[in-house]
Parts: structure tokens; C-alpha cells; sequence
């Protein structure tokens, strides 16, 4: 079975090379699709040296800051090229813990897609304050509220596909740039029929650098996650 990571990158050359490292010495086999929008930093040349030294590191540059749903949909598109059987997603800032792929995938063998969650039994946040925790408790909440999807966590961007799931998606559909992407995706999972699945994690704040979080993407979530259900209608009147 093939498992490849997608890591979408922008200004994270103080985490990247070390967090590859360690994903590669977990020993699961998981080979990492790097995708660097043009990062000034040099982020680039670093996964560019990586690719080097692991067969197992693939790179995908990019012209510019793209945003985080266009790279995910370019990474998946080279993962499914490759001929993934399942395809991971998480951030390189280390507030994914690597720790956890061994249980993705453990859980993908019995789900469609498996996300890792903060706000059920066994999950959590560390190294955050009080008003961020509730902007992303509420964000979910919201999310929860305009789509009925019962996944607790609908922000996460630590999950696990089966490659028939990516495969089936439309992703012409999908044109959002910043966390709604993973909202959007949750939800055409579930109205998909998929088998959704989410196990516990603790999600800490990044180590080093700064958040790519910003008014415009808040922004464009409560636009997108209010519209969704208009939307993908069309699913829940014709399935797949």
C-alpha cells in the first residue's frame, strides 16, 4: 500500500527539514509530497534538498501563495500519479504531531476518512489562549450548524483519505483557498455517503514561525460554510 503525506508549505524552513525527519524515522512507510508556494524564506531549496537525500520526498513548486485548499487539490492530483492508496494531509508547523500517522493508518483500514480531532474524548489544544480556542470551538460549531454534519472537529486539517474518496470528489467544485477547504471537503465527504471517521488528537501550537491565519480567510470561511448547503444540493438530490 502506498501512503503519501501532502505538506503544503509556505515560510516553514525552521520546521520542514526536521519535521520530514521524523515522519521518515517513524518507519511507516509514508513517503511526503512537499508543495512550497514560492517561499521567500527558502523553504523551497530545503525540500529540494530533501528530495535529494530521500527517495521517499517528492517536491511541487509553485509560482506564488496559492492558498492551502489550491495546494492541497495539486498534491492530491500528484498522489493519485504516483498511484497513492491513501492520501494524508497535515501542516508543517509540528501543531500535527507526526506521532499520530500509526493510528491514521490503522483507522484507514476500516474507514474512508479518518480526521483527527480535537474536540472529542482523548483530544485537545495546548499553548493556546482563551479567545482562540473559542474563535476555533465556535468555528466548528458554526460549521456544524449550517451543514448538520455531526463531525465534532470540522476545521481540522490533520485527516487521512482512502484514494477512492479523492477520486470521487469533484474538485472543480472545490475553489476555496483557506480553512473552508477543509470544512467544504468534510462535507462532500458526508453527503458523498463516505465513511468518516475521527480519532483523538492534541493539536499544540506552532513551535516556530508565524500563522498564515488572517481576517481575509475567517473571512471567506463564514461566506463559503454558509453557502454550502445551497451549494452541493445537488447531492442530496441525486447522490453520487
Amino acid at each position: 500500500m502506498l501512503r503519501i503525506l501532502v505538506i503544503p508549505t509556505y515560510n516553514e524552513r525552521e520546521n520542514i527539514e526536521r519535521l520530514t525527519r521524523e515522519i521518515i524515522n517513524l518507519g511507516c512507510g509514508v513517503s511526503i509530497i512537499i508543495v512550497d508556494d514560492n517561499s521567500p524564506d527558502g523553504t523551497g531549496e530545503i525540500a529540494d534538498r530533501l528530495s535529494e537525500e530521500f527517495t521517499q520526498v517528492s517536491v511541487i513548486h509553485r509560482p506564488g501563495k496559492l492558498g492551502l485548499g489550491s495546494a492541497y487539490r495539486e498534491g492530491f492530483m500528484k498522489a493519485l500519479e504516483m498511484g497513492a492508496d491513501c492520501i494524508f494531509e497535515m501542516d508543517a508547523d509540528f501543531s500535527h504531531d507526526p506521532r499520530y500517522i500509526p493510528q491514521f493508518l490503522s483507522a484507514i483500514n476500516e474507514h474512508d476518512v479518518i480526521i483527527g480531532s480535537r474536540y472529542i474524548e482523548g483530544g485537545g489544544i495546548e499553548n493556546w489562549g482563551l479567545i482562540r480556542e473559542l474563535i476555533s470551538r465556535g468555528g466548528s460549531l458554526y460549521a456544524r450548524f449550517w451543514t448538520g454534519m455531526k463531525i465534532r472537529d470540522t476545521t481540522s486539517g490533520y485527516r487521512c483519505y482512502r484514494r477512492k474518496v479523492i477520486e470521487t470528489i469533484d474538485f472543480s467544485r472545490i475553489n476555496t483557498t483557506g480553512y473552508a477547504f477543509q470544512v467544504e471537503m468534510a462535507y462532500v465527504c458526508v453527503l458523498l455517503g463516505f465513511d468518516v471517521y475521527e480519532i483523538p488528537i492534541v493539536f499544540t501550537d506552532r513551535r516556530v514561525g508565524s500563522s498564515k491565519m488572517s481576517g481575509d480567510i475567517v473571512w471567506e470561511a463564514v461566506k463559503v460554510v454558509a453557502g454550502l448547503r445551497r451549494k452541493y444540493r445537488y447531492l442530496k438530490e441525486g447522490g453520487r
